[in-house]
């Protein structure tokens, strides 16, 4: 399961009886351990809220809050959103903000310190060189796939956004060929079909890029590169800010090596956006000063 549980069991002949008693417990009950207080962690097992304590230490953590954290992250890729809320539910609600900001905050560090420049460098390659790019991205990585499609799209004419939604992932894959790109979004909790569609994409001979959390979630088996951004949040809702911002990098970076085909296709939906209206030149104008599409269309009718 991890280094957590090799530790216990590595060091359980050395523990007090009631140390091995914590220690039984979260070895086969470590999905309820890990959303228990130390106290609660205690009374569960019929020890003292002091000798769960005494207990991080003993395995090498800097007290109860270290353990916690350790076990909610053995199970954080299999957390149901009931539990995401059980978790949250410690936040005081004047802290929210602060807290989520300073969390994502923590995300992007860790991503910076995380990221492997070489397989980023051979996924750009990888793209660039592509016949066909698809983008693939299944429930709340859809998002972040069709956020990379939209701007894929300025630089490149072979993007493809498959996320399952209005047709079979088959039917949209069925070109895919070895001279394609795959690119796989998953982030806990991992979805089934995101990871049965690398797989397809790689039996087909596709090279297979992944963007995900960590070097060993479940869609790395079958990339060919693979590119993490951290996405921890005690939340239903899944924090998408660092994987957004290594989207970010990998849209720069593919724009800059393509920069006369971005500037000449730029230009000229500029001029398109230019002619129809569909930007405001300026943001400040008053709206007295000509009428809405709202108003003209009332005056038609």
């Amino acid at each position: 399961m991890g280094g957590l549980l090799d530790t216990i069991a590595e060091n359980y002949q050395q523990f007090s009886k009631g140390q091995k008693r914590i220690a039984e417990y979260i070895m086969h009950s470590y999905d309820d351990a890990a959303f228990m207080t130390a106290a609660r962690l205690g009374e569960t097992v019929g020890v003292s809220e002091s000798t769960v304590v005494r207990f991080a230490y003993a395995i090498g953590l800097d007290g109860y809050p270290a353990l916690q954290e350790e076990l909610q992250e053995l199970i954080r890729h299999r957390l149901t959103s009931v539990q995401r809320i059980r978790l949250a539910a410690s936040i005081p609600q004047n802290d929210i903000l602060r807290r989520v900001l300073t969390d994502d905050i923590n995300n992007i560090r860790a991503t910076i310190d995380m990221i492997d420049n070489e397989s980023f460098r051979c996924a750009i390659d990888a793209v660039l060189g592509a016949r066909r790019i698809y983008v693939l991205g299944i429930r709340s990585a859809m998002s972040l796939a069709q956020f990379m499609t939209y701007y894929l799209d300025y630089v490149c004419d072979n993007v493809m956004f498959v996320n399952g939604a209005v047709q079979d992932i088959y039917e949209r894959m069925v070109r895919l060929g070895p001279e394609d790109v795959c690119i796989g979004i998953s982030f806990p909790r991992y979805s089934v079909r995101t990871i049965d569609a690398m797989r397809y994409a790689k039996s087909r001979g596709a090279t297979v890029i992944a963007l995900t959390d960590v070097p060993n979630s479940p869609s790395t088996r079958y990339a060919d590169y693979v590119l993490c951004a951290r996405s921890n949040m005690a939340s239903f809702a899944d924090s998408l800010v660092a994987p957004l911002s290594l989207i970010n990098a990998i849209i720069v970076a593919i724009g800059l090596a393509r920069k006369d085909e971005a500037y000449y296709h730029l230009s000229q939906l500029e001029k398109i956006w230019s002619e129809e209206g569909v930007y405001m030149t300026d943001p400040h104008m008053e709206a007295a000063e000509g009428k809405s599409f709202f108003e003209e269309e009332e005056q038609e009718t």
